[in-house]
């Protein structure tokens, strides 16, 4: 697998902190970065038919003037999409001598995914995306269409960069779950980071067993790391403990069994998508 950060940016206030995020990742793994901008295909487009609007004897000139109009905006966009794509490669190479390699593109972003990620290690987002607003609970929808679409792990960034110092990870037990302890241990993204495993439930002896094997492969990956069980709504809590307990860092699977079921594809990990405040690592 190529050790590539396929980062999609826009315009939004995320994209400055989903920079310095892709930077701090880039210079701790020896990542390449693919800087992406996507361009709509009305954004883009310098051809449109504009016939249908003109209507009730409207002059010939006025069409002519439509279609100038819109090869103007088309222009515009490709503009605005470069000058974004510069300042992101600038802020990524604030971090180090990192090789960023800037796309400009046009079409559906999910298509582009499915596009280029083979060649990436890990994929790399804001939250909100230039189109939303910033109520709190508002979610960008392509992270959602982003998250089911692709197979590999996905840097979801907040709005304020803080270079990480303390992870936490959502254990459940399940298959994603089990692929994020693997990953923490072995990538050295997260080397010499603070780890705490928790798990939403209550305590029993499979539980433990698992908390056990869990701390055994961190374990074995350099990480001394400290576990809880706490009852309530996986939401809640982890929200709770990344906004009050120092936590700079959230991995957790994508999907999950028992309480934490079906994550970002169900209700339970948008929620918490949506309030927690610090970037969240999703593990496919």
């Amino acid at each position: 697998m190529t050790n590539t950060i396929l980062t999609l940016i826009d315009g939004s206030a995320y994209s400055e902190s989903l920079c310095h995020y892709v930077g701090w990742i880039a210079k701790r793994t020896g990542a390449d970065v693919e800087l992406t901008h996507v361009l709509g295909r009305r954004e883009s487009s310098t051809s449109q038919d504009l016939s249908g609007s003109i209507r009730l004897g409207a002059r010939s000139a006025l069409l002519a003037e439509l279609s100038a109009l819109d090869e103007q905006r088309a222009k515009l966009a490709q503009a605005t999409g470069r000058a974004v794509l510069d300042d992101g490669a600038a802020i990524i190479q604030q971090h180090g001598e990192i090789t960023v390699n800037a796309r400009l593109r046009t079409g559906d972003i999910v298509d582009t995914v499915s596009e280029r990620e083979a060649g990436a290690s890990m994929l790399a987002i804001g939250k909100r995306g230039e189109a939303a607003d910033f109520a709190k609970l508002h979610l960008g929808s392509n992270l959602e269409r982003i998250v089911r679409a692709t197979s590999k792990p996905v840097f979801v960034a907040n709005r304020a960069f803080k270079e990480p110092k303390k992870v936490l990870i959502a254990y459940d037990g399940g298959v994603s779950s089990m692929k994020a302890i693997d990953m923490v241990a072995r990538d050295p993204l997260f080397a010499e980071l603070d780890c705490t495993i928790v798990t939403v439930g209550t305590s029993n002896d499979d539980l433990e067993q698992d908390m056990a094997n869990a701390t055994a492969t961190l374990a074995a990956g350099g990480h001394k790391a400290e576990t809880k069980v706490v009852q309530g709504s996986p939401e809640n809590v982890l929200g709770e403990m990344t906004d009050h307990d120092g936590y700079d860092l959230l991995v957790m699977g994508a999907y999950g069994h028992s309480r934490i079921r079906s994550m970002i594809i169900g209700s339970t990990t948008t929620e918490m998508i949506r309030s927690c405040k610090v970037p969240i690592v999703l593990v496919k």
